[in-house]
């Protein structure tokens, strides 16, 4: 076990959730204590938590807390589901969290009075937590193989800070440096919100993983220079036939990795795979704030009121993905059969 993989970002303690603030890393390890659904809400569409399998799992526990509020009422179904849309509309990417929502109001549909529902919508939480870091695990021990002796990049945040633990992308280098691959991690910084210089280099410190810290706009240059032999990313969302939404900046990585001839893998497990969706065009892309490009740590970087376009994410088109790494094991081209294989597994 990485010392990283100590770190949990997400706990239920004493009837309240505990949410590592991760805006606040790694200057400050401040625990958020929540006890209300609303709260939780705030703190996923303010990024305080973030990462597709970790805003599933978060979704799940303000559901709990949902049903509690709305337990003793003769109409705690009709309350819940407004909560439910209020936990949906937090951001509109990340498939995880309707998933985990959804997931959550079948069961408590299935609840004959209001007693209950909060009990058993606060288990499941639990067990969706424990799940994903299984499915993590699984996820690294089928990618180890994956990965060469050198240099591996990566960009925003995949460990356990963006799951329950051990992470997607970060979990299967963590895996193949368990079974004693030699790589070096190149780690993107990610504008705007410097997920990959703040959280990644963070953690992979922690691990003692032999990395460096590149600005967004150097992987060209570190691929041509040969530094780079795979690129490694995880996905908020995957359509059915492969295309997927990941951290604004990834498709730009495909690109370069496929004139480079480079292998480039995406992680993610199979929850973050929408099957209802054909295709990438149409997933919702968020667009965020604009203070968060003009500003940066707080201090203005760019000229008083500048137009500014911040989409969140971008599609990379699975013709530009190698494989993608789930805990059912490998899917490659043609991905529209290959995921559907192991989505029956």
């Amino acid at each position: 076990m990485s010392k990283a993989d100590s770190v949990r970002a997400i706990r239920w303690e004493a009837d309240q959730l505990l949410l590592l603030d991760q805006r606040r890393l790694p200057q400050e390890e401040l625990i958020l204590r929540l006890g209300d659904y609303r709260e939780v809400v705030a703190a996923i569409r303010n990024m305080a938590v973030r990462g597709a399998p970790a805003i599933g799992v978060t979704a799940a526990y303000a559901m709990a807390l949902a049903a509690r509020e709305a337990a003793p009422y003769p109409d705690w179904r009709e309350r819940l589901r407004g909560g439910a849309e209020q936990i949906k509309a937090a951001r509109p990417t990340a498939v995880n969290l309707a998933w985990a929502v959804d997931r959550q109001w079948t069961l408590a549909e299935q609840m004959g009075a209001g007693a209950d529902v909060a009990t058993t919508l606060l288990q499941a939480a639990h067990d969706l937590l424990e799940d994903d870091i299984a499915a993590n695990r699984q996820m690294g021990a089928f990618g180890a193989s994956l990965m060469p002796d050198g240099g591996v990049l990566t960009h925003c945040n995949t460990g356990s800070l963006a799951t329950g633990g051990f992470g997607t992308a970060l979990g299967v280098i963590r895996a193949a440096v368990a079974a004693g691959k030699a790589l070096r991690v190149y780690a993107d910084e990610t504008r705007p919100w410097l997920q990959g210089a703040r959280l990644t280099a963070w953690e992979l410190q922690k691990d003692g993983i032999p990395f460096s810290l590149n600005v967004d706009g150097a992987a060209a240059a570190l691929m041509q220079q040969g530094l780079i032999q795979a690129v490694i990313v995880g996905a908020d969302r995957i359509a059915a036939n492969g295309d997927a939404a990941n951290k604004i900046g990834t498709y730009a990585l495909a690109v370069l990795a496929h004139y480079h001839g480079i292998p480039f893998y995406v992680a993610a497990p199979l929850s973050t795979v929408d099957f209802a969706m054909a295709h990438g065009a149409g997933i919702v892309i968020e667009e965020r704030p604009p203070e968060e490009v003009t500003h940066c740590a707080g201090l203005a970087v760019a000229p008083a009121g500048v137009q500014v376009r911040n989409p969140a994410f971008d599609v990379t088109p699975a013709a530009l993905i190698s494989a993608i790494i789930t805990e059912r094991g490998v899917a490659r081209p043609s991905f529209a059969a290959s995921l559907r294989e192991l989505r029956g597994a």
